[in-house]
Formats: structure tokens, C-alpha cells, sequence
């Protein structure tokens, strides 16, 4: 794994420098995507982003200006044929791909914000009472009130967010409003790159041609004669047809995926069904009192309790006791090891002890259901009792 991270960085580096781009793109959305899939309980929201910008990244043609793919072609060119070299210019749609995708980051985290346990500042007002000792501000994070105003100050940024960013007039105020919203967060909470890729998305926002505005001395020369007059091609918009097709598509579907808990009973704070892939960011914070893992043998009716820390290192227990649905996969992985071993498939139960966002203690999920028979995956859905 550490040359699979020192390969990132290379292929970071040559993206960044729009070297190889279409194959180091490519190659970095994933190397990206192979490292979210490794482990479940490795699970964050903002590495899940950045594979989706990967994939966005690897499908535009983003190395068309001011990279050294474009300085590579160009002096391989014979003299006047600048004309048969890439236009500086892509097709605005995926620009507004990348955008599009950094507000619905926003605002679907703005729309899980709406519920109950957030409106009464839960849990914001807990984790914000553990900076009480914070010099100066200390004493006034520690108070509900405090706890109260950022939820609501926080709900209203998220929704407004991507609209505020959209527009040119209001683009100066949101983002400075993104700016101090998420360096606050990047202070109060670790949550590790993901203010500042934020942050750095709002370079999307502006007027395209502001690199060239604020950075002309980058700019000089990388034009090619009769670059800026040249105009599309007839071909150019059924070039672009399947592209745009393709958008629509994944537009759709990333507006729709985080919805779909509502097709799930219960409260998925609490049963986590649907949780994953919908933006559903620093708003729930469960206390687990008691985990215990039993496996029964049903030839002699023996039930043993398991050692759960010889199975799974400390991150993967620790997501997975508050998890009903990485349970369900324990036990599916547990009695799928011990059947091969005896050849009898053993039952496999969970004594779960959890509050939510400090309410009252209950179990999370039966402690008489056998867990190893139901149903895994996106079909995991599992109540308490």
C-alpha cells in the first residue's frame, strides 16, 4: 500500500501538470476508487468525492490549455499547422459537471440536516461542549445555545450553498462564506482534507476565463495562432451528443441515490440503511454500552460467545458495533469461515447496547435474530426489536 500511495501522488502530480493526462487521469480514478472499495469500516465521505471527481476529471478533456500535453503537441506540430492542433476550449457541460457535483455535495448535506435530532442542535451541541477548554471561545462553544445556532447557521449554509456559488452576483459572498465554513470545520472537527478540497472546488465557480484574467503571465505564448478565432467544428455538437447523454445520466442518478432511504423503514440514522453515497455528514453520534457477538452450533445447541478483537482491528470494531448493517456482514463472514471448517453453518447473534445523539439506551439490533441469514448488501436492512 505505501507504493500504491506513492503512485497516487505520481499520478496526482501528472494530472496536476496535464502530463499523460488522459492515461494518468484515467489511472488515478482507480487507484482512487480501488483504495474506497478495500475496506467497508474505512468509509468517508470525502474520499468517496474525490473518486467521483476523478471520474469526472478522467472524462473531460481538462489538459487542453496550459498543460504540457498541450506544449508537447504543439512543438511537435510542423510550423503552420497550428490549425490542426486541440482548440483551448471544452464544451461548457463538463465544467458544469465538476460544479454541479461539488453543489449537490452541499446541498443534500443540507437536506439530511432536516430532522429532528439536528434541529434541537444534536449532535452538534455534544461534540461542541468537548472544545469547553478552548482558549476565549471555550466557554461560549460549551453552551446550547452556541450548539443551537451553529446547527441552524450550518443547515442554511449547506442549502444555500451551491445556489449562492452558481450564480455570478452572489458567487464573492458564498465564497467567502464557503471559506470561513469550512476552515471552521477543519478547526472544530477531523474530518482531514475534505474542507480544503472544498475550499479549493471553488476555483470552478468563477468566470472561466479568470486564470487568464488574474495569471496572464502563465498565458503567454501557450496560445496558438488562431486558437482564440477558431470555431467548432459542424461535427462538434454530435460529438458531443453521447457526452452530454452520459451527463444527464449521471446527474440523475446522484440525485436520486441519496433519497432513496426513504424506501427503507426506519430512521436510517439509526439503522444505517441508505446512510452511504448521500452526504449524510456529522449527524448522528451513537454511544455503544455493550457489544457481544455469539455463535451458536445448531447440532449441539452450544453457544459460545466470540472474541471479536481477534476477527477485526480496532477502526473496523469500532465502525461496525454502531452499524446494523456491517453486523449483518460480520456474521455473514463469521459463519461463512466456521461452515468451512465443519461443514455446519452456525448461528450468529448480537447483544448491542447503543443511544443515539444522547437518548435513551437500547438495542440496536434483535439479540435473537440470527444475522448470518439475513439478507447483505443494499438489502441490508435491520430493526431493532
Amino acid at each position: 500500500m505505501y507504493w500504491h500511495f506513492g503512485a497516487l501522488f505520481v499520478l496526482a502530480l501528472l494530472c496536476a501538470v496535464g502530463l499523460f493526462y488522459r492515461v494518468s487521469a484515467a489511472l488515478l480514478c482507480a487507484a482512487l476508487t480501488y483504495v474506497f472499495l478495500l475496506d467497508k469500516a474505512q468509509y468517508l465521505n470525502h474520499l468517496y468525492l474525490l473518486c467521483l471527481l476523478g471520474l469526472l476529471l478522467a472524462a473531460a478533456p481538462a489538459h487542453r490549455a496550459l498543460s504540457l500535453d498541450r506544449l508537447r503537441a504543439r512543438r511537435a506540430s510542423p510550423a503552420g499547422a497550428a490549425r490542426d492542433t486541440p482548440a483551448e476550449t471544452v464544451p461548457r457541460f463538463y465544467l458544469f459537471a465538476l460544479k454541479a457535483q461539488i453543489a449537490i455535495v452541499y446541498f443534500y448535506g443540507g437536506v439530511a440536516k432536516l430532522n429532528g435530532d439536528w434541529l434541537r442542535g444534536q449532535p452538534l451541541t455534544t461534540w461542541l461542549a468537548a472544545h469547553g477548554d478552548a482558549p476565549l471561545v471555550g466557554p461560549l462553544l460549551a453552551s446550547q445555545a452556541a450548539g443551537l445556532a451553529l446547527s441552524y447557521a450550518g443547515l442554511f449554509i449547506d442549502l444555500s450553498m451551491g445556489f449562492l456559488l452558481f450564480s455570478r452576483r452572489t458567487f464573492p459572498f458564498g465564497a467567502a462564506l464557503a471559506v470561513a465554513f469550512n476552515l471552521s470545520n477543519a478547526l472544530l472537527f477531523k474530518i482531514g482534507i475534505f474542507p480544503y478540497a472544498m475550499i479549493a472546488s471553488l476555483a470552478l465557480f468563477g468566470d472561466p476565463s479568470w486564470p487568464r484574467r488574474r495569471l496572464p503571465f502563465l498565458f503567454k505564448g501557450a496560445d496558438a495562432p488562431g486558437d482564440a478565432a477558431r470555431a467548432p467544428s459542424p461535427a462538434a455538437p454530435r460529438r458531443s451528443a453521447l457526452p452530454l447523454a452520459l451527463l444527464h445520466g449521471y446527474l440523475l442518478f446522484h440525485l436520486v441515490v441519496p433519497l432513496r432511504h426513504w424506501v427503507y423503514p426506519g430512521d436510517v440514522a439509526w439503522n444505517e440503511a441508505g446512510h452511504r453515497f448521500s452526504w449524510r455528514m456529522k449527524l448522528r453520534d451513537k454511544n455503544v454500552s455493550e457489544l457481544g457477538i455469539h455463535v451458536l452450533d445448531p447440532r449441539t445447541g452450544v453457544r459460545e460467545p466470540l472474541d471479536v478483537e481477534a476477527w477485526l482491528t480496532d477502526r473496523q470494531l469500532g465502525e461496525m458495533s454502531a452499524r446494523p448493517d456491517m453486523l449483518v456482514d460480520f456474521a455473514h463472514h463469521v459463519a461463512d469461515r466456521l461452515q468451512k471448517d465443519s461443514g455446519v453453518r452456525p448461528i450468529v447473534t448480537a447483544k448491542v447496547i447503543a443511544s443515539l445523539n444522547g437518548g435513551p439506551l437500547r438495542d440496536l439490533v434483535d439479540p435473537t435474530l440470527d444475522l448470518a441469514s439475513q439478507p447483505s448488501g443494499l438489502l441490508a436492512v435491520v430493526q431493532p426489536p
